[in-house]
């Protein structure tokens, strides 16, 4: 069953939750940098032009594979506070179905208030992950509707 609403989600309930405890956007930011030191490494194999995230100012790597149905992401930036975007977008979008990840709104980034505190280049960064986490989430789906593994 795939959840409608993002806010009934619990890794999104949690994400919102984790980010409204801090008052201004400077202790967000740090939280979201924090996020991003958390972060699993990124194996070097996958740091490739191939996993290159185009439309990023800053250097974004994001991979993925597919194990038991489920879409596993991981990522890096060579910037912190992108690093921290990667860390969010992954706690978000990583291990869950295809069909799954291709139904989740993206209202949480307006929910944490992100969009609008991040520049122009950050926010096209950001639209240009998650529109890399979609095209994933769809390959894979047709992967597994064509019945091929």
């Amino acid at each position: 069953m795939v959840n409608q609403n993002n806010h009934q989600d619990p890794r999104v309930a949690e994400v919102i939750a984790s980010f409204s405890q801090f008052s201004d956007w400077e202790s967000r930011y740090k939280h979201l940098i924090g996020m991003g030191k958390e972060l699993d490494s990124f194996p070097e194999e996958h740091r490739t032009e191939e996993n290159k995230v185009k439309g990023c100012q800053s250097q974004v790597w994001l991979y993925s594979e597919l194990k038991e149905g489920k879409v596993i992401f991981f990522g890096d930036s060579d910037a912190s506070i992108v690093k921290g975007i990667v860390a969010l977008l992954l706690k978000i979008y990583s291990n869950r179905e295809p069909a799954e990840i291709m139904s989740l709104q993206q209202d949480f980034v307006d929910a944490i208030g992100l969009k609008q505190h991040l520049s122009m280049s950050r926010a096209n960064g950001l639209s240009a992950m998650m529109k890399q986490i979609q095209f994933y989430a769809l390959a894979y789906k047709t992967k597994i509707d064509l019945g091929m593994k």
